[in-house]
């Protein structure tokens, strides 16, 4: 916030775009910086920084909004300037009624869930953010610990459920023929790469709690080998040991889901999950408040 200030010191007006390019100058920003994303993929995190930095200082009194999307210091922002403050942030804006106003309309029990406090450095949307990542996280932790109450039949039908809607097998119909008549030499099923049937991954379904071993990875691929199979995939509630993973890599053909991930995956291509609701974020179109 104190950079956006000192930008505005001159007493001129500034507009945004003006500012993001100034500011990555000073701060030295690399192109993969000012154009990382926020996770939703929506804003870059350099852009809405500034965004909201301007967005606290104006709450406070010390920027002014002259005209659309522009900006300007003001009286109280150059006293602030010349009292030699060397670093801005929510606890030092805590002074102005304006910000405390503010922030008392701003607060919520998004903030709360998060632990938010008065010089959280992070901003609005990157707070609700980290309140998606919990939730996908407390999720994908419900998910698997009802998959671990089920069936090995049942975890079988929902690893090839999975695969399908990961664009596998072309229909769950399809791609369960195979599964559960090919258990010899420790594979539980067989679907189809693609939906010409041109190629087949073989597969491991371990609806387990204990660490996978790299003994585990060896003799999966024997029967790939058995089989004259190319690729196999081995999908375990639990994780995989250290050496398990360097015996994958090392052999080439095989790739290892771990719990985590087949929560994740199960989340991403809605297997086992459903919407409870939907919040659609809107922001200015800077574009729309262009003038000629």
């Amino acid at each position: 916030m104190l950079p956006l200030l000192r930008l505005a010191s001159d007493g001129l007006e500034h507009n945004m775009d003006e500012a993001y390019e100034i500011l990555a100058k000073q701060f030295g920003l690399t192109p993969e910086e000012r154009t990382e994303l926020l996770p939703s993929g929506g804003q870059s995190r350099y852009e809405n920084r500034v965004g909201w930095a301007r967005t606290y200082l104006t709450k406070a009194g010390l920027l002014e909004s002259p005209a659309r999307g522009r900006f300007r210091i003001t009286q109280l922002g150059v006293q602030t300037l010349q009292s030699g403050v060397a670093e801005i942030d929510n606890t030092y804006l805590r002074q102005f009624p304006g910000f405390v106003e503010f922030r008392k309309k701003e607060r919520s029990e998004v903030e709360g869930e998060l632990g938010g406090e008065e010089n959280s450095t992070s901003t609005p949307d990157e707070q609700l953010e980290q309140l998606h990542l919990l939730l996908q996280k407390q999720l994908a932790q419900d998910l698997l610990d009802r998959v671990r109450q089920c069936s090995p039949a049942f975890f079988e039908r929902l690893v090839v459920q999975l695969l399908v809607a990961m664009g596998y097998g072309g229909s769950v119909s399809d791609a369960g023929k195979a599964v559960g008549r090919s258990g010899d030499d420790g594979i539980d099923g067989i679907i189809k790469q693609d939906r010409l049937g041109l190629d087949n991954i073989y597969i491991q379904a371990k609806r387990w709690n204990n660490t996978v071993s790299s003994e585990v990875v060896r003799t999966f691929a024997g029967s790939l080998a058995v089989q004259k199979a190319n690729r196999g995939v081995i999908i375990t509630t639990s994780d995989f040991s250290s050496s398990a993973k360097e015996t994958a890599k090392t052999l080439g053909n095989i790739v290892l889901i771990d719990g985590e991930t087949l929560a994740r995956y199960m989340i991403e291509y809605n297997v086992g999950v459903t919407v409870a609701a939907r919040y659609e974020i809107k922001r200015v179109d800077r574009d729309f408040f262009e003038e000629d």
